[in-house]
C-alpha cells in the first residue's frame, strides 16, 4: 500500500499537472552535473536554453543577438530588494523585454515577448521537482516548480498530511525561509502555493498567511464537493495552462500606497503584491464577457461563470441580448475585495476593447477619493494613471476624447446647465464603459418630474427634471453600463435591471465566511444602557420611515422630517455622558479580551463633538491636538456656520487620508474614531473589530456600515456591532431583504449567539477534563495554582489524543470568549476559561521546536491568563513542579534524579522533551555531527513512545539516558585531549566508519587539530557569505585530508560536514574577536 507522506503528495501533484499537459523533468536531470545539463551552476535559476528557444519562436522578426540580450537582461535582475526585482520581472514578462538593435542604418527599439498570451498552448509548460538552488552559501530544494518557457513562475511547498505538525502554516513558514535564503528564485515568482495534501492555498510573494486562500472550483462552473481534496482542485482550477497564462497577465498587481513620515515628512511609497482570489478571477472574466456582449463587440475568450445567478433563482446577464449596453451587476459581499475586482476588470477591459474610455461613478466625494486612490495605486496594471474630475467642466473635457482614459467622478456632476432638461452630448462612441460603484443607490431616474425654480427664496416657475440615469445617457448614449455592489438589489426593484441589466456573478456572505475572506459579524444591543425616552424611540421609528436613502443626509431637509427634534433627544447632555461612559467601559473590556480598533457612528456633527468631549473628560490622556497623536479622533468636515467647537474637528482631504493610515496601522495609538457619514462605505481597515452605532440607519447604508468590521485580520475572531439607537428592527428588515434577494448566509449573528458558542465550548473542554477535580484552583495560592495546572497537564497527557483535542477546543473557546466580551457570562466564567488557557499555554510551551503551537490567538490568551493568574510574587516553574531549581547544569545528575522521581510522569516526559531539544540545539552550533546523532536518538525515542513501544517509565528512563549521553559528550573533548573546536571537526570526520578503520583514532585527532587551527586562521567574519573565503577553506581541508590519506571515496561527505561546522564556528569566533 502506498505510504501517505510528503513525497506521495508531491508525486500526486506532478501526476495531476501532467494530466493538464505539463511535461515532467526531475531537477536532477537538469543539474550542472547531469548527463545533459541545462544549468551551468546551481546558482542559475532560469533554464536559459529553453527560454531563448521560446523567445526565438515568439519573436521571429527580432535578431538573435537581441534575443540573447533580452535573455541576459532577465537573468541579471538582481538588487537587494526582492519585491522590486519581482515587479521589474513581471513588467517584462507581461509587456516584453525592451531591446534595441540595428535595422539597416537605424537603431530600432522593440520588445522581446517572453510568453504568448494570445495562444497559451504555444508556450512550454514544465513541472520540476528536486530543483536545487544554491545562493549566498544556502543550499535549498523547493518541492515543486512550474516553469513556463524556462522560467519558474509558480512554487509549491508541500507537507506531509499524516504529520500533525506538518501544516499549511509550516509550509508558509518554509517559503518565508526560502525568500531569505534563495531570494533569486523569487525574482521570477508569480504565485506561491502551500499544501499539506488536504488543505491547499495560493498567495502572492508579499501575502501574510491569512491572505493565502483556497481555490474552490476546478472548472469555474461547479464548486468542488466537500470531500474533494483542495490540492487537486487548486491545480486544475488555477494551474491549467490557459488559466495560468490569463491569470498572470491580468490578475497580478503591485499596489502602491504613499505614506508620509511623521517626523521627517519624507513621502515614501510602499508596494504590496496582490493576486486575485478565485471568486474575483471568475467574476471579472464573466464581467468582461458580458461587457463585450453588451457593447456589441464579439467576445472570444470562452471563459465561464463562477456561480450562475440562476442558481439563486435570479435572472442572469448572459441571457440578455447582444448590444443592449447593459453588462449587468456584480454582487460581491462587502469585504470580499470588490474594489480590487474593479481594478482587475478595468485592467482587462482596457486591453480587450479598442482602447475604451472608462468612467467610474460614485455618489459621494469621500468614496470617490477612496476608490480613486485604489485605482491610482494599481496604475501599472491599468496601463495608465486614472484621472479625477474635480468639476463639471473638467468632466466634460476628460470625456470629449477620441479614445482612452480612466475617469473618476461623482454622479452629481451630471446635472445639466441652466436648469435644462437635457445634458450636453459628450461622445457617441460605443467603447465607453460606465462603472457604477454601489449601483443601486444613485443611477435611477428616467421619468420626468416637475421641480420648482426659485429666485431669492421665491418660487418663480417650474422646470422638467430627470434622474441621473437619463442625464448620463444624454451625455454618453452608446456607453455600456456595469454595476458593482456589496449588497443585493431588491427583487421588487425594477430600476437596477433597467439601468444595468441582471446579475453577472454572486459571491455572498455564506461563501465569504466559508472561504475565510471575511469574518462573522455579531450584534449586541445596549439600548437599555443609555437613556432614550419613549418619545425618542417613536421619533426614531418615524425618522426611519422617512429617512432618505442617500449616504449624506441634507440637514435642512432632514429637519423637516423631525430630524432636529430627534437630534436634540439623542444628543441630550445627560444621555451623551452616559453613552460616553458605556462606550469607554465596553471598549476597555473588549481590549482586555482582544485588542483592536473601533468606529463610533454619531447622528450629527454636534453629537460627534459632544461625545468626543465627554469621552476625553473621562479619559483625558486619550486627547491630543496633534493629528498624528492621540487615542481618539473625530473625522468629519464642517462649514463656517458650524461654530468654533465643531470647526475645531474639521479635516481636509489630506488630513483624513493621514488619519485613515493611522487607524489602519495596528501599532498606531489611534484606537477610536467618531464619524457621522465618513468611512461607512468603501473604507477598509482590517484591524477594526467594533462599531458603536448611535445613528438611525437602514437598508443598504446599514448593511454597508456594519461590514466595516468584517475584514480578516490576524487572530480576529469576528466583528461586533453595538447598538445604542435601536437599529434592530431595521437590521432584521435588511436581513430579510438580503435573504429575499437570494443571498445565503447571515450578515450579523446576535451577540447572544456568541455567548451560546462560548458556553458550548466550555462544556466541551470540561468534558475533556472529566475525572479531574480542579475546583480548588480558584481559591488556591498562586504556587498551588501552578501545581494544579501541572496536575491538569498530566491528566490531559494521559487521555487518548487529549493534548491535541484540548489545545484545539480551548483555542475555539478563546475566539468565542473574545466575541462574547463583555457579556455578564464572560465575567462569570472568566476564571475557569483562564484556567483552561493556562493549561493550553503550558501544553504548547513544552513542544519541541514549538511544534503544535498555535499563535493565532496569542492576544486572547495573553489577556485572559494575565488577568487570571495575577500575582505580586515571583513564582519559579521548577518550584511549582516540585523541583529544586538547578544551579549550574540543567542536565546535572541531581536534576535528572529529581525528574525521575517526579509525581506527574506525563509532565516529566514533556519537560524532558523540551529541555533535551533545547540543549541539543544549543550544542549544534559547537558540534553539528554529534548534535545530529543526539537529535536522532531523541526523535527515535519519542516516536517509539508515541507508537506505544515504550511505557511511561521506559521513555523517562530513555530520555534520562540521552541526557546523560549529552553530558558525556560534553566531557569527551577533555578525555581525548581535544578542544571544543577540535572535537567538533573530529566528530565530523569520524562519521565515516571506513576512515576510522584505515587511519585509526589517533590519526583522526591529528587531522582534527590541524583542520581546527588552519580553518580558524582563515575563517573571516564574512566567511558565510563570501564564496572566495569558502573556496579557500575548502582547498585547505581537501589538502589536509589528502596529506593524511583520508579515504577519497568519503572525502566529499566529510568536506561538506566540515564546511557546515566551520560556518557555525565562524560566527562564534567572530563574536569572540
Amino acid at each position: 500500500m502506498p505510504k501517505l507522506c510528503e513525497s506521495a503528495v508531491e508525486e500526486m501533484a506532478i501526476e495531476e499537472l501532467q494530466s493538464l499537459g505539463y511535461n515532467y523533468i526531475s531537477g536532477v536531470d537538469l543539474a550542472p552535473d547531469a548527463l545533459n545539463p541545462e544549468r551551468n551552476s546551481y546558482g542559475d535559476i532560469l533554464l536559459m536554453g529553453r527560454l531563448q528557444a521560446a523567445m526565438t519562436k515568439l519573436n521571429p522578426t527580432i535578431p538573435a543577438d537581441a534575443i540573447q540580450s533580452a535573455a541576459r537582461k532577465l537573468s541579471r535582475i538582481a538588487t537587494s530588494n526582492i519585491l522590486a526585482d519581482n515587479e521589474e520581472f513581471h513588467k517584462m514578462l507581461v509587456n516584453g523585454v525592451p531591446v534595441e538593435y540595428r535595422k539597416g542604418s537605424d537603431i530600432k527599439g522593440d520588445f522581446v515577448h517572453v510568453v504568448d498570451f494570445e495562444n497559451p498552448l504555444n508556450n512550454e509548460f514544465l513541472v520540476v521537482n528536486q530543483y536545487t538552488v544554491v545562493q549566498n552559501n544556502n543550499n535549498k530544494r523547493p518541492d515543486v516548480l512550474l516553469f513556463i518557457n524556462g522560467i519558474p513562475l509558480v512554487i509549491f511547498e508541500l507537507k506531509n498530511p499524516a504529520d500533525e505538525n506538518a501544516t499549511c502554516h509550516k509550509a508558509y513558514d518554509q517559503l518565508q525561509a526560502y525568500k531569505l535564503a534563495i531570494p533569486g528564485l523569487f525574482t521570477y515568482n508569480e504565485i506561491c502555493i502551500i499544501s499539506d495534501g488536504l488543505e491547499a492555498k495560493a498567495g502572492s510573494l508579499t501575502a501574510s498567511y491569512s491572505r493565502f486562500s483556497a481555490w474552490k472550483t476546478k472548472d469555474g462552473i461547479k464548486e468542488a464537493a466537500k470531500f474533494d481534496d483542495e490540492l487537486s482542485t487548486l491545480i486544475h482550477g488555477l494551474c491549467a495552462p490557459a488559466t495560468l497564462i490569463d491569470y498572470i497577465q491580468s490578475f497580478v498587481t503591485y499596489e502602491k500606497t504613499q505614506t508620509e513620515d511623521k517626523i521627517t515628512h519624507i513621502v515614501k511609497v510602499e508596494t504590496v503584491k496582490k493576486i486575485a482570489a478565485y471568486h474575483q478571477y471568475y467574476a471579472v472574466n464573466k464581467a468582461v464577457e458580458q461587457t463585450i456582449r453588451a457593447s456589441g463587440y464579439f467576445g472570444t475568450s470562452g471563459l465561464v461563470l463562477h456561480e450562475d445567478p440562476e442558481s439563486y433563482g435570479l435572472p442572469s446577464a448572459q441571457n440578455q441580448p447582444k448590444g443592449d449596453h447593459k453588462a449587468g451587476v456584480v454582487w460581491h459581499t462587502q469585504g470580499a475585495g470588490k474594489s480590487l475586482s474593479m481594478v482587475f476588470y478595468t485592467g482587462k477591459i482596457v486591453r480587450v476593447l479598442n482602447n475604451p474610455t472608462i468612467l467610474v461613478i460614485n455618489d459621494r466625494n469621500d468614496l470617490d477619493d477612496q476608490l480613486f486612490d485604489t485605482f491610482a495605486g494599481n496604475s501599472e496594471l491599468l496601463r495608465q494613471p486614472p484621472k479625477q474630475a474635480n468639476s463639471c467642466e473638467e468632466l466634460k473635457t476628460l470625456l470629449k476624447v477620441a479614445s482612452g482614459g480612466i475617469v473618476f467622478t461623482t454622479i452629481q456632476k451630471f446635472i445639466p446647465d441652466n436648469n435644462a432638461s437635457i445634458y450636453e452630448l459628450l461622445s457617441t462612441r460605443e467603447n465607453i464603459v460606465v462603472i457604477a460603484d454601489e449601483a443601486h443607490r444613485t443611477q435611477y431616474g428616467f421619468n420626468a418630474k416637475l421641480r420648482d425654480i426659485k429666485e431669492n427664496g421665491e418660487v418663480v416657475g417650474q422646470r422638467i427634471a430627470y434622474g441621473f440615469a437619463k442625464y448620463i445617457r444624454d451625455a454618453l448614449p452608446n456607453a455600456t453600463f456595469i454595476g458593482f455592489t456589496g449588497t443585493p438589489v431588491e427583487k421588487q426593484d425594477a430600476n437596477t435591471p433597467a439601468v444595468f441589466g441582471n446579475y453577472i456573478d454572486i459571491y455572498d456572505i455564506a461563501q465569504a465566511v466559508e472561504d475565510k475572506v471575511t469574518v462573522r459579524i455579531f450584534y449586541e444591543s445596549r439600548l437599555a444602557k443609555v437613556n432614550l425616552t419613549e418619545e425618542g424611540k417613536k421619533l426614531v421609528e418615524q425618522f426611519d420611515a422617512e429617512l432618505d436613502e442617500f449616504g449624506e443626509v441634507d440637514e435642512v431637509t432632514a429637519a423637516k422630517i423631525k430630524w432636529a427634534k430627534l437630534e436634540a433627544i439623542v444628543g441630550n447632555e445627560d444621555r451623551i455622558r452616559i453613552l460616553a461612559n458605556d462606550i469607554i467601559v465596553h471598549f476597555e473590556e473588549r481590549q482586555k479580551a482582544f485588542e483592536g480598533k473601533s468606529l463610533v457612528v454619531a447622528m450629527s456633527r454636534r453629537i460627534a463633538v459632544a461625545l468626543y468631549e465627554a469621552i476625553i473628560r473621562l479619559r483625558p490622556d486619550w486627547h491630543n491636538d496633534d493629528l498624528d497623536k492621540g487615542t481618539i479622533k473625530v473625522v468629519m468636515t464642517s462649514s463656517s456656520s458650524d461654530g468654533a467647537a465643531i470647526q475645531k474637528h474639521h479635516t481636509t482631504k489630506a488630513q483624513r487620508k493621514a488619519l485613515a493610515l493611522r487607524l489602519k496601522d495596528e501599532n498606531d495609538p489611534l484606537k477610536i474614531v467618531i464619524v457621522r457619514d465618513m468611512w461607512l462605505t468603501g473604507f477598509d481597515a482590517p484591524c477594526l473589530n467594533t462599531m458603536y452605532i448611535d445613528k438611525p440607519m437602514k437598508d443598504h447604508n446599514l448593511m454597508q456600515a456594519i461590514a466595516r468590521v468584517n475584514r480578516v485580520f490576524k487572530d480576529k475572531p469576528g466583528g461586533l456591532i453595538v447598538d445604542y439607537i435601536g437599529i434592530a428592527t431595521n437590521l432584521k428588515k435588511a436581513l430579510g431583504f438580503y435573504a429575499e434577494s437570494g443571498g445565503k448566509g447571515v450578515p450579523a449573528e446576535t451577540h447572544e449567539r456568541a455567548v451560546e458558542i462560548m458556553l458550548e465550548k466550555i462544556e466541551v473542554v470540561r468534558g475533556i477534563l472529566y475525572g479531574f477535580n480542579y475546583s480548588s484552583f480558584f481559591s488556591s495560592a498562586v504556587k498551588n495554582k501552578l501545581s494544579i495546572i501541572l496536575q491538569a497537564e498530566d491528566f490531559i497527557l494521559s487521555v487518548n489524543d487529549g493534548k491535541n483535542r484540548f489545545i484545539r477546543e480551548v483555542s475555539l473557546l478563546g475566539q468565542a470568549y473574545a466575541l462574547a466580551k463583555p457579556d455578564p457570562a464572560t465575567f462569570e466564567h472568566a476564571e475557569e476559561i483562564a484556567f483552561f488557557q493556562a493549561i493550553k499555554a503550558r501544553l504548547t510551551k513544552f513542544e519541541t521546536g514549538g511544534a503544535g503551537r498555535d499563535d493565532s490567538y496569542d492576544s486572547v490568551i495573553r489577556n485572559i491568563v494575565n488577568t487570571a493568574i495575577a500575582s505580586d510574587q515571583v513564582i519559579d516553574i521548577f518550584s511549582a513542579a516540585g523541583l529544586d531549581k538547578p544551579e549550574l547544569s540543567i542536565l546535572s545528575d541531581e536534576f535528572l534524579k529529581e525528574i525521575e522521581g517526579m509525581k506527574y510522569k506525563n509532565v516529566a516526559i514533556e519537560l524532558l522533551k523540551k529541555l533535551l531539544s533545547d540543549e541539543i540545539k544549543i550544542r549544534s552550533k559547537f558540534n553539528l555531527a554529534k548534535s545530529k546523532s543526539l537529535l536522532e536518538m531523541l526523535d527515535g525515542a519519542i516516536k517509539r513512545y508515541q507508537n506505544n513501544l515504550l511505557t511511561t517509565a521506559e521513555i523517562i528512563e530513555e530520555l534520562i539516558r540521552i541526557a546523560r549521553e549529552i553530558n558525556a559528550a560534553d566531557k569527551r573533548g577533555h578525555d581525548m585531549g581535544l578542544t571544543t573546536d577540535e572535537l567538533a571537526f573530529y566528530d565530523a570526520l569520524e562519521t565515516n566508519d571506513s576512515a576510522v578503520k584505515v587511519l585509526g583514532d589517533e590519526q583522526l585527532r591529528t587531522i582534527a587539530r590541524e583542520i581546527a587551527t588552519r580553518v580558524r586562521k582563515n575563517a573571516t567574519i564574512d566567511f558565510a557569505i563570501k564564496e572566495t573565503a569558502r573556496a579557500r577553506i575548502m582547498v585547505i581541508v581537501r589538502r589536509i585530508l589528502n596529506k593524511y590519506g583520508y579515504p577519497p571515496d568519503k572525502q566529499s561527505i566529510a568536506i561538506e560536514l566540515v564546511m557546515k561546522q566551520a560556518e557555525n564556528l565562524a560566527d562564534i569566533w567572530s563574536s569572540e574577536a
